[in-house]
């Protein structure tokens, strides 16, 4: 069969990444979040993705299957020269068409042993192979091209290299564009809210089971390391346009979740404490005591934080009068002074049975602000969840600032 003249337009997408590397737990995938996100931004369903041993049987049912449900299948890996490579046997027995070897693609593939002075393995030959359904997309840095077939009926695949350095370029440079040729994804709005001081569970619970199970708009919770995110993703449909039914959930999140959102998008707590501080004009010293350094680890090398100083825990020294506000308060106090920062930020972490009490204070040219919160678990999950904490204070405070002049003591927990 030939190439379709007439693809179908594109609005679901299944992935396979196939190698036996993958299924037994040698290697970590990260081509299949990488095309997925590229995928559903511009408006395509992943219903699935899948990773495959490096079986005949196993690889050519996953595209047959894929086929079935999708309108494009996306596979990486499997494009190799030796014999457990199988990608495009799998294809084409998919298509029932049999590859052969494209001149064009060959000489290519001789050339770039002949720059280097050696002998051109045959076994190479495979990669040269098309299939007639199939065109070929170029590969700059390996020696796999990638294939691009149309079937008959409207179906596409889609076989890129494994390794993410090849993987992405012709991804980018050569697959999507002739996708976008034929019609790809839908109009789509997305909107993304990040939350703090909230767990997931709660957030399901206070939007309801039934919102959570609307398609269109869809609200999707998620539960990452650093936040919980509300991801709000719409298409056009008979009652508006994408951005209209988004913006009317938006409206419906914000009502109810509303004092936890502290960000959109994928902003990093590192990004919008930034944000904020060139706003104010200010910078950062911080002292951080039984973390372990995970506040340095959680803001990273940024030029508005001017010390990230890491103490041990000095309990045995705590006076009988300094509670954790006031000691807190000293330690913050301390470490703006003696760096000259407008902003000093005490942090302190202490295991309490399985959780960790987190006390946190926040100086500032026109306030004081400590307070304790309760972590969940202990251990570095406790550390890190410390260090949240205290970003999630420190952009709080910041957040407040109006440029008054009289300092007052807050104090809460």
């Amino acid at each position: 069969m030939g190439p379709s003249d007439a693809a179908r337009h594109v609005r679901s997408a299944e992935l396979l990444s196939i190698g036996t590397e993958l299924t037994a737990g040698e290697t970590r995938d990260t081509n299949a979040p990488e095309l997925a996100a590229s995928l559903t931004a511009l408006g395509v369903t992943v219903g699935r993705v899948t990773a495959l041993p490096d079986r005949l049987d196993i690889v050519t049912e996953a595209f047959e299957s894929g086929l079935r449900r999708a309108d494009l299948v996306v596979s990486t890996g499997g494009l190799g020269p030796t014999p457990d490579d199988l990608t495009r046997e799998a294809i084409a027995r998919v298509c029932g068409e049999t590859p052969e070897v494209d001149p064009g693609l060959e000489s290519w593939l001789r050339g770039l042993w002949a720059r280097r002075a050696m002998p051109f393995p045959e076994s190479n030959r495979k990669q040269a192979w098309l299939i007639p359904s199939a065109v070929a997309l170029p590969n700059p840095n390996g020696t796999a091209p990638g294939w691009l077939v149309r079937q008959a009926a409207g179906g596409v695949v889609v076989a890129l290299p494994g390794p993410p350095r090849e993987m992405r370029p012709m991804w980018h440079d050569h697959a999507l564009p002739a996708l976008q040729t034929s019609g790809l994804g839908a109009d789509v709005a997305i909107r993304t809210f990040r939350l703090m001081g909230i767990g997931e569970s709660q957030v399901a619970e206070i939007l309801g089971e039934d919102v959570l199970r609307r398609r269109n708009p869809e609200i999707a919770t998620y539960a990452r390391a650093e936040a919980v995110d509300v991801r709000i993703s719409a298409v056009a449909d008979a009652t508006g346009s994408p951005a209209e039914l988004v913006e009317t959930a938006v409206a419906f999140v914000t009502d109810r979740l509303g004092e936890h959102i502290w960000a959109t998008g994928s902003t990093t707590w590192s990004a919008a404490i930034g944000a904020r501080l060139a706003e104010l004009g200010w910078h950062v010293a911080a002292t951080e005591i039984a973390t372990r350094g995970q506040l340095a680890t959680l803001l990273g090398d940024v030029d508005w934080l001017v010390l990230d100083e890491i103490r041990s825990d000095d309990a045995a020294n705590d006076g009988p009068n300094d509670g954790p506000s006031a000691r807190l308060l000293t330690a913050a106090r301390d470490v703006r002074e003696r760096t000259g920062a407008e902003v000093g930020l005490a942090l302190r972490a202490r295991e309490r049975g399985p959780d960790t009490v987190v006390s946190v204070a926040v100086v500032t040219p026109t306030r004081e602000h400590a307070e304790r919160r309760m972590a969940f678990l202990g251990g570095s999950q406790g550390r890190t969840r410390a260090a949240l904490t205290a970003a999630a204070v420190l952009l709080a405070v910041l957040r407040t600032e109006d440029g008054a002049t009289r300092v007052g003591v807050e104090a809460s927990g």
